[in-house]
């Protein structure tokens, strides 16, 4: 089997799988929220977690909070933000690329009566600095919604100068960042990024799903999603996870520790499947500069899910559009976004790798693509 098909989710590391048995053993398993000292001892742990987990971001303890996904992280900080700091302004600025957790809370944000301001993307998927300076220009920004990594084409936000831009034009904008798809494939220091609340998910990593974190800096303050107990500090209610918490640890460490050599790999990858695609005419949507795990291809001949299913055939594994959109059977409305054309998008396949792919299941994948063509394309 090949697995191309990471953004997606990714399969559970063995080493994630022992830190969970080990962490779902009796002594463990009590409420950390209990006044005996089962109770204290599951809260030690899981302070010990959080505490752990934030040093690796480069965050305070305080700053980290264990969510049940980045889909949840995303709308706690989007509406949980605009909720709380009403005085901050009416609008908030995006793009139209964004993940559907975000443009999903932005539309219901609209429905409330809050503007939505759309910058526009290049061919290269990033937002263009005159129509953001356009958007800061009309006043009244609470708050600006970007994605790192785009998760359909690799496509790198340009951060540092969007930030700057930001605050230097409205100082005081709040940022929000989703950073899935970056997670373990860049260096993040959540200290210096200059994003005051961000996004995170476990099953990206290779963690199992169902954890996730969001980070809020200290001093912003926002409404919670999810109200009860007032576990987490009051921003997010609920009996906390330890073995959630911990198998997101493990990942992050696993991860964070080889991320240089996994980047180093999947680079290599990801030039020679580009090398050996375009001689065969297919074409590159993901953007040259784009981080090397995502590549985005339109195989000319075959629209895109066909593609996948004869690729199936042959126990390899892709996508074609985000996994949270595939069975809409919708054309990325990413890709439109980035002007290429509806029937160029309509053939667009996703590979998306981890630092387990190898380069033979490259040369295996190419080897079934050229069988597919000789046997299934109509001449």
């Amino acid at each position: 089997m090949i697995y191309f098909d990471n953004s997606a989710t990714t399969f559970v590391s063995k080493g994630v799988k022992a830190r969970i048995i080990e962490l779902t053993e009796d002594t463990l398993s009590a409420n950390p929220g209990a006044l005996h000292k089962l109770g204290n001892k599951a809260n030690e742990v899981y302070e010990s977690i959080r505490k752990e987990t934030a040093a690796l971001l480069g965050a305070k303890p305080d700053e980290i909070f264990f969510t049940s996904c980045a889909t949840e992280s995303a709308n706690t900080a989007i509406k949980g933000y605009m909720s709380r700091n009403k005085r901050a302004g009416n609008a908030v600025i995006s793009t139209r690329t964004e993940h559907k957790a975000t443009l999903e809370s932005l539309e219901y944000l609209s429905g409330l009566g809050y503007e939505i301001r759309y910058v526009k993307v290049g061919p290269d998927g990033k937002p263009l600095m005159e129509s953001l300076e356009e958007e800061l220009g009309k006043g009244g920004v609470a708050l600006a919604c970007f994605t790192l990594v785009n998760n359909e084409t690799g496509s790198v936000l340009p951060f540092g100068d969007i930030a700057k831009k930001i605050k230097a034009e409205s100082p005081s904008t709040v940022i929000y960042l989703d950073c899935v798809q970056a997670l373990g494939k860049m260096h993040i220091d959540l200290s210096s990024l200059g994003a005051e609340m961000c996004s995170f998910s476990g099953h990206k990593i290779h963690s199992v799903k169902g954890n996730g974190v969001l980070y809020v800096r200290k001093g912003v303050r926002i409404d919670p999603l999810i109200v009860g107990g007032g576990q987490q500090d009051g921003m997010r209610s609920g009996t906390q996870s330890p073995v959630l918490a911990g198998a997101f640890l493990e990942a992050l460490k696993e991860v964070s520790t080889g991320i240089d050599e996994g980047y180093d790999t999947v680079k290599e990858i990801n030039l020679f499947l580009r090398k050996e695609l375009i001689s065969r005419g297919a074409e590159i949507l993901s953007p040259e500069d784009a981080l090397p795990y995502v590549l985005n291809v339109s195989f000319k001949g075959f629209e895109s899910e066909t593609m996948l299913h004869c690729l199936e055939i042959y126990d390899i594994f892709v996508s074609t559009v985000s996994a949270c959109s595939a069975k809409q059977k919708k054309v990325s409305y990413v890709l439109l976004e980035m002007g290429v054309d509806r029937k160029t998008a309509a053939n667009a396949v996703r590979l998306s790798f981890s630092r387990y792919n190898t380069l033979d299941e490259a040369e295996e994948f190419i080897r079934c693509v050229d069988e597919i063509y000789d046997q299934f394309l109509v001449k």
